[in-house]
């Protein structure tokens, strides 16, 4: 079954066309340099729910080099973004990253800790992506959650921690576990919400 599954995932991937050379750039840049960025289907999978939903203006917590922030942007011709990030480094590769795609002007990069910036926030969204400090992550969702317009999405990466959440883990990963373990059943019994287990685990709450 678990073979199924491999085989299943490696043959989505193949069928993904990729032509864009800054995306590939991005894609072969984080690979070198060990920068997680979302997996390739969920790239896809981003791209189709912002058409989908017909997202206009986007949150997003964690900008890292700008690769799934660029993907959201793909997405549709009439979608901003506004995108934290705390990591002054992966700030300025992410600005040089949407400067080659042409968003510059469709992109409001914010330097700081979300947990700081997000409650500074005067505008609302439609559909925010959340992809940063797992540990965070339910204190990223209670802030942002209050600034999704209705009917709006949150998508959630990698809640699913490298697979740590049902397999063994490192000690030092305890508590990220544990918070990580408690937020989805948080997500379970609170909100409208589904949990889909590819890429490292995606989370969806839909804003009724």
């Amino acid at each position: 079954m678990i073979d199924d599954l491999i085989k299943a995932n490696e043959y989505v991937i193949s069928k993904i066309k990729e032509n864009d050379k800054t995306i590939l750039e991005m894609e072969k840049y984080a690979k070198e340099h060990n920068v997680p960025i979302v997996t390739k289907e969920v790239a896809e999978y981003l791209k189709f729910m912002i058409k989908s939903n017909k997202s206009k203006n986007i949150l997003e917590v964690g900008t890292a080099i700008g690769y799934s922030g660029s993907v959201m942007l793909q997405g549709s011709e009439d979608v901003t973004i506004t995108t934290l990030e705390i990591d002054e480094d992966r700030y300025n590769e992410a600005r040089v990253n949407f400067e080659k795609m042409g968003y510059s002007l469709r992109v409001n990069q914010i330097l700081g800790d979300a947990l700081v910036e997000i409650p500074k926030l005067e505008d609302t969204f439609d559909f925010i992506f959340i992809d940063a400090a797992k540990g965070k992550y339910m204190d990223f969702y209670k802030d942002s959650y209050k600034l999704l317009k209705k009917d709006g999405i949150i998508f959630i990466d990698n809640i699913m921690f490298r697979g740590y959440l049902y397999n063994e883990y490192p000690k030092r990963f305890r508590t990220i576990v544990r918070k990580l373990n408690e937020f989805i059943e948080y997500l379970h019994e609170n909100e409208d919400f589904v949990l889909l287990p590819f890429g490292d685990g995606i989370g969806l709450v839909y804003k009724r």
